[in-house]
């Protein structure tokens, strides 16, 4: 985003001031806090925080195996069931998931921390190019998979493990979807993103075909001729708009897109900023947005959200951190329009909200907050014109609970279908388990029919 305008540029801050504000969010235990950390778990024989885990990871038994030693074995149960674990344990809620049932928290307040300890055994294993995974025989059968995120990426890799050969198609020019793309750069340092996808493919069997694009170079039709089955886990592709005056001006950017561009940048320095930013939105992406324009030298970063604090879908770990780092987050505040002045943002028109009868409503008294560049986090879109006859539901795939969509031979998962959250490990659960249904499926269909006497 090159910037003419004397309040947005890049080059704020000094070399060790970059570094020093985009280094890891939450540094890999050493093996001495790791053996602390988990000899704090009760390894509860009907764990909660394996229950409340979307991928149903055996936290307990990880933990332990940790508390003796055996980080590779601990790295091994998770893969078992989460083959991102790695990058799930940098970028998963855990404040919301896992750690929120830990039974710690009635006596102490406290949690065991389960994200922090499955890093260290995963980090391990990695560390060490440790593969725990052969591939069976081969089944002959071959499966296309759109999307090279955390969904296509683990049902890939079950897929591959069961003999089965698969491709991959992805629009970007890097596999990793969100993780490689949509997640703030101080939570996955060391472009650990693209170590996980070299892990993960490492299994064999796995053709990625980049720069490829459902709708544009193939078609749905065409993958089901040429496959015996296909995977959907495409991502969010749209970003909704403002629909507020001014809303083309320079200087009025998608956070998305802002985020993609400091994870791709070799230096982060050469990425423009306004002194005075106000991002739209109470999610993660404006969170991570918000957060990063701060760390990139604005002077004043400010959230504007239109409802009350207990309604962002951001956690509150994670609005502590914003505030933390001099966001300041406002409420009951909706856009209303974008002030401009020599043709640049100026300020931001908001007009104060309420809840009216459990509606949201203008109360038609407004303010303007001075400001440079705007950056918008209002939420993505499912683009589904591709798609033909697939079944939708409220704008995403309709699925059953294995991911078959309503063509034969057709499953999806991720934020694509109906029920998706934007998070990688239900992103991983839904490719794993629909991997799963899959070769069920095929396997069945090529069994040869049994004579009853």
């Amino acid at each position: 985003m090159e910037r003419l305008e004397t309040g947005i540029r890049a080059g704020r801050l000094s070399s060790a001031e970059y570094e020093a504000n985009f280094s890891d969010l939450h540094p890999r235990l050493d093996n001495h806090e790791a053996l602390v950390a988990a000899d704090r778990c009760y390894f509860c024989y009907d764990a909660p925080c394996m229950t409340a885990c979307p991928t149903s990871i055996d936290i307990p038994l990880f933990i332990r195996q940790i508390s003796t030693g055996n980080p590779i074995g601990s790295a091994k149960t998770i893969f078992d069931q989460n083959i991102l674990g790695g990058m799930c344990a940098r970028v998963c809620p855990t404040e919301e998931l896992c750690e929120q049932a830990c039974v710690r928290n009635t006596a102490e307040e406290r949690p065991v921390e389960i994200g922090r300890l499955q890093r260290y055994a995963t980090d391990a294993a990695m560390t060490a190019d440790k593969q725990f995974y052969r591939r069976a025989e081969p089944t002959g059968k071959k499966i296309a998979v759109v999307g090279a995120g955390p969904a296509g990426l683990a049902a890939a890799h079950r897929l591959a493990v069961k003999g089965n050969d698969v491709v991959i198609f992805d629009a970007k020019p890097k596999s990793g979807g969100l993780n490689e793309y949509g997640i703030a750069t101080y939570k996955t340092v060391d472009d650990f993103a693209q170590k996980e996808v070299d892990y993960v493919l490492s299994i064999g069997g796995i053709e990625v075909k980049h720069d490829q694009q459902l709708g544009r170079d193939f078609s749905l039709a065409d993958l089901q001729s040429q496959y015996d089955a296909v995977f959907l886990g495409l991502g969010l592709a749209g970003v909704n708009a403002l629909r507020v005056d001014n809303e083309t001006l320079p200087g009025v950017d998608d956070a998305v897109d802002f985020i993609a561009e400091l994870r791709q940048a070799g230096n982060k320095g050469d990425i423009a900023i306004g002194r005075r930013v106000v991002v739209l939105g109470g999610g993660m992406t404006a969170i991570d947005a918000a957060v990063q324009a701060k760390l990139l030298g604005a002077e004043e970063v400010t959230i504007c959200y239109r409802r009350g604090k207990e309604h962002m879908n951001a956690s509150e770990f994670e609005q502590d951190l914003a505030t933390s780092k001099g966001v300041i987050i406002r409420h009951w505040l909706a856009p209303k329009s974008i002030l401009s002045q020599d043709g640049k943002v100026a300020a931001i028109e908001v007009e104060y909200t309420a809840l009216v009868d459990g509606r949201l409503t203008g109360t038609g008294e407004t303010g303007v907050i001075t400001a440079d560049h705007i950056l918008k986090a209002i939420g993505q879109t499912f683009e589904a014109s591709s798609l033909g006859a697939l079944r939708m539901e409220s704008g995403r795939i309709a699925v059953d609970p294995e991911g078959r969509t309503s063509l034969e031979g057709v499953w999806a998962g991720g934020d694509c279908v109906f029920g998706g959250e934007d998070l990688t490990v239900s992103a991983v659960a839904h490719g794993r388990d629909a991997a799963e249904s899959i070769h069920r499926t095929l396997t069945a269909a090529a069994a040869p029919a049994v004579a009853v006497a």
